[in-house]
Formats: C-alpha cells, sequence, structure tokens
C-alpha cells in the first residue's frame, strides 16, 4: 500500500520546486521512496527529530537543505517547512515553526 505526500500550503510546495537542481532531484527521489516505503528511510536520508516530527536530509553540490514533515492518519505525509541549512545545528526558530504547524494539521485531522 502507498503513502500520500501533501504539503502544509502551496507556499511550501512552490519553495521545495524552486530548489536547486541537485537538491530538487534529491528531494523527487526520495519522495517517491517515501510514497512507496514511507516516511522513515532511515539515516543518512531521514532523521526523526522527535514528537512525531521528521527531516528530510537533502545534500548536493548546490548545499544543504532539510525538509520538515509528520505523518498524519490514512498513510498521508505532510510537508511542513522547508529550509537552506547554512550552520551545523538546525536552528530553533526553524524547528518551533515546524512543530506548530503539525500541531496545526494533527489538531485539524483529529
Amino acid at each position: 500500500m502507498s503513502w500520500t505526500i501533501t504539503y502544509y500550503c502551496e507556499a511550501v510546495q512552490k519553495e521545495i520546486l524552486s530548489l536547486s537542481a541537485g537538491l530538487l532531484a534529491r528531494y523527487l527521489r526520495y519522495s517517491d521512496r517515501m510514497e512507496t516505503y514511507g516516511p522513515d528511510l532511515g539515516m543518512p536520508h531521514t532523521r526523526a527529530m522527535g514528537d512525531g516530527l521528521f527531516e528530510l536530509r537533502l545534500k548536493a553540490q548546490e548545499g544543504i537543505a532539510r525538509v520538515l514533515y509528520c505523518m498524519i492518519s490514512g498513510r498521508k505525509i505532510m510537508i511542513l517547512h522547508l529550509f537552506i541549512k547554512k550552520t551545523n545545528k538546525t536552528p530553533s526558530k526553524e524547528l518551533a515553526l515546524a512543530r506548530r504547524r503539525m500541531q496545526e494539521v494533527k489538531d485539524a485531522h483529529s
């Protein structure tokens, strides 16, 4: 049974589609795998961030990006947020935004 990927809002989807060619190619490859095998591809492709939040780890010649997502009922993956990584540690404001969006989505689907 396959999984479905949805987006928090159209702006998130547009932001992902506007990634550089290398990062977009990685995203498309990993998202295809997630639709087939589920949201947890394991390191180094995905990582659990705690409390149901996951990150898709994209790396290409152009740089590093992270896509934060969660699972919702009915075998759905909700893409919550994307950011370009510039430091070794994930910025707390990026995590806070994704966690807030995840809570909104989970409240709406319960």
